[in-house]
């Protein structure tokens, strides 16, 4: 049994590529150690001055002209995507897909919005789990319904489509077992609409989304109030509590459908167990949060996620809350602090304040160091298992000990298992054991005191996020 003080702690224990067989050359560690370095600040920023100098990205500008408005703007990233699927060697299959969004609230007519999807195949086993990573490419200012007006959109949310561009051109050289999927969508400040017709398209196919990140202004570590902390990132990682009637409740514009329904019976199904069990701090979204959090720090020495267990901040939302909706593990990633001057602003000057959401209030380094954390979480994820099904805990006698069994995993690449518990105050894992391929295990801790999980591990050391034990009665 380990002890370990911190999730920091238990994280450079296996987050890295701690191996449970022989490590393979080169070593995981260092193959993610290379791409955290290859992340470019410089390149980071050229993408996000040129989206800015698109004058505004709001998604119901112009979609003709080749130097202005939503329509050239996603041209042209389309074509960096693909510049780079090309470089990578073509493994990154870009895409834009294009719907049709009906007239609503904020949408005056039903208009053609384009979703631009890189998505990167995995292999073996694990192929069919889908990560995703998206920004949100549209802007908006004061007035959410102006389409010709200045939106410059730097931080909200050029940083994010920044970020996700930066992370599929890197990523896109690597092999992963988990499918990765980079997403630049529109229509978010028009109500989540790229986000949320992906998310229902992947839901009525089937789609196994096992994680969502949104990153959505992440440009900068400076508040209002000239508060500072460049080492220091929010992550929104909450589950849906699925008794909550919330049927497309991101997409107020199109009506629920049958799909809708089958999908909120889905989603009960999988969700209902967990809180019945007392796993309301457990959910598929908790879980990708503590991994998220455990692999950035580990990565980043000196960086901290603050892990938030908040949908989003208050009575506020972004492009993850449709995959929630629909019962997928999905997160946010934020700055530590907001300054509202620059954020949904017309630019200009008043009294000597500048307000606007423009490039010179981004700070290109920390968004480098955002983009770090992601594909610190989102790699060592992709090289994990998925997570094990049958995780029970025995509860059919009374005694102090606690009796865990699971589903062994039919992936070839798993080696073996770990148990991993914290206190029932704490907000990550703090113990664990490894078991090896034994598929039950009973350990000299009181389930009535801790929270329990299970997870596979690779062979290369990689754990899969934690599932969490429903009574056997």
């Amino acid at each position: 049994m380990h002890a370990q003080p911190t999730a920091l702690a238990l994280a450079l224990s296996f987050a890295l590529g701690a191996p449970v067989a022989q490590a393979q050359t080169p070593s995981p560690a260092d193959e993610l150690r290379a791409m955290l370095a290859e992340v470019s600040p410089a390149r980071i920023e050229a993408r996000v001055r040129r989206l800015a100098a698109f004058g505004t990205r709001h998604t119901l500008s112009d979609i003709a002209s080749e130097t202005r408005g939503i329509g050239a703007a996603r041209r042209w990233i389309t074509a960096e995507l693909s510049a780079c699927a090309k470089a990578a060697g073509g493994r990154l299959q870009v895409e834009d897909q294009s719907f049709i969004e009906p007239a609503g609230a904020r949408m005056p007519q039903p208009t053609e919005l384009v979703n631009i999807v890189a998505t990167l195949p995995g292999r073996g086993a694990s192929k069919s789990r889908v990560l995703v990573v998206s920004g949100h490419y549209d802007s908006r200012n004061s007035d959410v319904m102006d389409s010709l007006g200045e939106a410059p959109g730097a931080n909200d949310d050029a940083s994010g489509t920044a970020a996700v561009m930066e992370l599929a051109c890197v990523m896109a050289k690597r092999q992963f077992d988990a499918t990765l999927v980079f997403m630049a969508v529109p229509g978010e400040e028009q109500g989540l609409l790229g986000a949320a017709q992906w998310a229902r398209e992947a839901r009525a196919a089937g789609t196994n989304v096992e994680a969502m990140i949104t990153n959505d202004i992440i440009g900068s570590a400076t508040g209002d109030a000239g508060q500072r902390d460049p080492r220091r990132m929010r992550l929104f990682a909450d589950g849906l509590d699925p008794l909550v009637r919330l049927l497309t409740a991101a997409s107020a514009n199109r009506p629920p459908s049958e799909a809708d329904a089958r999908s909120t019976a889905a989603m009960q199904a999988e969700l209902v167990p967990l809180l019945q069990a007392g796993g309301s701090e457990d959910l598929p979204t908790h879980q990708l949060g503590r991994h998220l959090k455990a692999a950035a720090e580990a990565a980043m020495p000196g960086f901290t996620v603050q892990l938030i267990q908040r949908r989003d901040r208050y009575l506020r939302g972004g492009d993850h809350l449709p995959f929630l909706e629909r019962g997928y593990a999905a997160v946010r990633f934020s700055e530590p602090f907001e300054n509202f001057a620059y954020q949904h602003q017309n630019p200009r000057t008043e009294n000597g304040v500048v307000y606007g959401d423009l490039p010179e209030f981004v700070d290109f380094a920390y968004v480098a160091d955002v983009t770090r954390a992601n594909l610190a979480g989102l790699a060592t994820l992709a090289w994990a298992p998925a997570p094990l099904k049958g995780v029970r805990l025995d509860a059919r006698e009374l005694t102090n000990d606690s009796t865990l069994e699971w589903q062994a995993s039919d992936d070839p690449e798993v080696a073996g298992y770990r148990v991993v518990w914290r206190d029932t105050d704490a907000a990550t894992w703090q113990q664990f054991k490894d078991v090896g391929r034994a598929t039950r295990v009973t350990l000299p801790v009181s389930k009535d005191n801790v929270v329990f999980g299970v997870q596979a591990v690779s062979r290369r050391g990689f754990a899969g996020l934690a599932s969490y034990p429903l009574p056997r009665r």
